[in-house]
């Protein structure tokens, strides 16, 4: 009995193998295979690829002052990381980041919680994630610029808190400075990490919870063992869409800082229009450094082929 199954399995595991190797060689499999594959493949390259070697290319290019010439030189890269403000400006890019990255995450996860796993009817559930964009509703401008009355020496949060006594004088440093670009950004990209959150823990099983229960797990030890390692795919999708938009903004800061504070966009904006391309290349190529390398470590923390 043993034997035939071993023949059995040896059988299949042939067949399988002999399956594997006439679609390999079947033509009209891997031509159909690379016409569906090579739109996306031209698309890429053309469209993400090129232009990407094209800035590094410009980075090496000769500045003039309003012109570039195709001299390769290291010119404006020895320009970028000897001055303290625009390699100040990378170190405030990626301190801002991290800070806005912890606060989306401390604010998105208790409401990712609450809709994904103590709403249990699908259609509120909805309903409630339909609210959370409905700020998107409005101009990205609209929003921006909705903080400064906010938090201005006479804004609403100030008149706020005289009134109910918890100071005597304006606090000033609510409004164009580091604080205020962190909480706009704050209050513009929660939802990114709010809606990848709460679809991971809508799929979580309760009968999972239940049974940890039944075995008198705690309720921190359900979190720390089932809830949170289950919705960690979520947390890294929802921290890649933060990342990526506040490595890049512009806007924000410089609409709620007054221009004082200056992120690598600022700076790519500024030199943009004084058209000194070559040195806008260089600031381009480390912030797209600086992204690929954040989205690669965020990647390593979840296999998202696996888990989505």
């Amino acid at each position: 009995m043993e034997e035939a199954r071993r023949r059995i399995q040896g059988g299949s595991g042939v067949s399988a193998v002999a399956g594997v190797a006439a679609e390999k060689k079947d033509p009209r499999a891997r031509r159909i295979t690379a016409l569906l594959v090579a739109p996306g493949i031209i698309w890429m390259v053309l469209f993400l690829v090129v232009p990407m070697l094209m800035m590094v290319y410009v980075s090496f290019w000769t500045q003039k002052t309003f012109t570039i010439e195709p001299t390769l030189t290291l010119n404006s890269w020895i320009a970028f990381f000897s001055s303290e403000t625009y390699f100040g400006a990378l170190l405030r890019t990626i301190r801002i980041w991290l800070i806005v990255l912890a606060a989306t995450f401390f604010l998105g996860y208790p409401t990712a919680l609450f809709i994904g796993l103590f709403i249990k009817n699908k259609t509120i559930q909805t309903i409630v994630l339909v609210l959370c964009v409905v700020p998107f509703w409005t101009s990205f401008l609209i929003r921006v610029l909705a903080w400064r009355p906010m938090l201005g020496k006479e804004g609403a949060v100030n008149i706020v808190l005289q009134k109910i006594g918890l100071i005597s004088q304006p606090i000033e440093v609510l409004l164009f400075t580091e604080f205020s670009v962190v909480i706009g950004m704050t209050q513009i990209y929660v939802v990114f990490m709010v809606g990848p959150i709460a679809f991971m823990l809508s799929r979580i099983d309760p009968s999972l919870i239940e049974a940890a229960r039944d075995l008198g797990a705690s309720t921190w030890r359900i979190f720390r063992t089932i809830i949170f390692p289950l919705s960690l795919p979520g947390v890294v999708v929802g921290a890649i869409f933060v990342s990526v938009m506040v490595l890049g903004e512009f806007a924000t800061s410089a609409a709620l800082s007054g221009r004082k504070v200056n992120l690598l966009g600022n700076i790519i904006v500024t030199q943009v229009g004084s058209l000194k391309w070559a040195f806008a290349a260089v600031v381009g190529v480390m912030l797209t450094a600086v992204m690929a390398i954040v989205v690669a470590a965020l990647l390593r923390l979840a296999d998202l082929r696996k888990e989505l």
